[in-house]
C-alpha cells in the first residue's frame, strides 16, 4: 500500500475533527474529492479485484469498495488518531455483465464497439470506514454513446485514455465526444458520485461543512 500527501488540499478542519484518507489510487476521485477543499491524505489499498462466481454489477462494485476501506483502515499507520477512510469502486454495466478496464488496445476496441448507440450503466460503490463503523452504498447512471465508427474507436484508442478506465472511456477527457447522454449524476461517471459521498461522510459524522480556511500560525 502507497502513502501520499495530496497536494491540493487548502482547507483545514478548525475544531481538529478525524483525519480524512481516501483510499484511492485515482486522479478523477483526487480531483473529485478536492472540490470539496478538504485536506485529505492518499493510500492505495492492494486488493483482489476479481469478480465472484455470479456477483452482480452492483454487488460487485459495493463489496470492493468495502474491502479497500477496511483494508486501509487495518493497515493505518495512525492508529491512535480518529480516522475517517474513504473508498469506491467504478464499473460499467451492459446487461449485467461487469466492464472493467480494458487489458490492451484491441480489448478497448471491442468494448467500446459493443457500447456503440446504446445505453449502460455506471455504477459505483461508496464505502466509508470510521472506528467500528462502515457504511455504503451504490449509485447508478445511464449511459447513452453515439453510433461509433471504426475510425473513430481507433483514433480514441490511440490517445491511451481508455486503458485505465472502467468501460474504456474517460468522461472527463476525450471520451466525453462519444457520450449523447447522462441520466443521473455525471461525478459518478467519472468515479466518485459526490452527492452519495458527502452523504456517507456525514452518516459517520464527518461535516464537509465545518470545514474552514487554516488558522494564522
Amino acid at each position: 500500500m502507497a502513502d501520499a500527501t495530496d497536494g491540493g488540499a487548502a482547507l483545514t478542519r478548525r475544531d481538529g475533527g478525524p483525519a480524512l484518507v481516501l483510499a484511492s489510487g485515482s486522479p478523477r476521485r483526487r480531483a473529485l474529492l478536492g472540490r470539496l477543499g478538504i485536506a485529505f491524505t492518499v493510500t492505495i489499498p492492494d486488493i483482489d479485484e476479481t469478480p465472484v462466481p455470479g456477483e452482480s454489477p452492483t454487488a460487485y462494485v459495493e463489496r470492493l469498495a468495502r474491502t479497500k476501506a477496511t483494508t486501509a483502515a487495518a493497515r493505518s499507520h495512525h492508529h491512535e488518531r480518529d480516522e475517517v477512510v474513504l473508498a469506491a469502486d467504478t464499473t460499467v454495466d451492459v446487461d449485467g455483465d461487469i466492464v472493467g478496464k480494458p487489458a490492451d488496445a484491441a480489448e478497448a476496441a471491442a468494448t467500446l464497439a459493443r457500447l456503440s448507440g446504446r445505453d449502460h450503466l455506471v455504477h459505483t460503490g461508496v464505502a466509508v470506514h470510521r472506528g467500528d463503523r462502515l457504511v455504503s452504498s451504490v449509485t447508478t447512471s445511464t449511459v447513452r454513446f453515439h453510433p461509433l465508427g471504426t475510425d473513430l474507436i481507433a483514433a480514441y484508442v490511440a490517445t491511451g485514455e481508455p486503458l485505465d478506465k472502467a468501460g474504456g472511456y474517460g468522461l472527463q477527457g476525450e471520451g466525453r465526444g462519444l457520450v449523447a447522454a447522462i441520466e443521473g449524476s455525471a461525478s459518478n461517471v467519472i468515479g466518485l458520485p459526490m452527492a452519495q459521498t458527502g452523504a456517507l461522510l456525514a452518516a459517520v459524522g464527518f461535516e464537509p461543512v465545518q470545514w474552514g480556511p487554516p488558522r494564522p500560525s
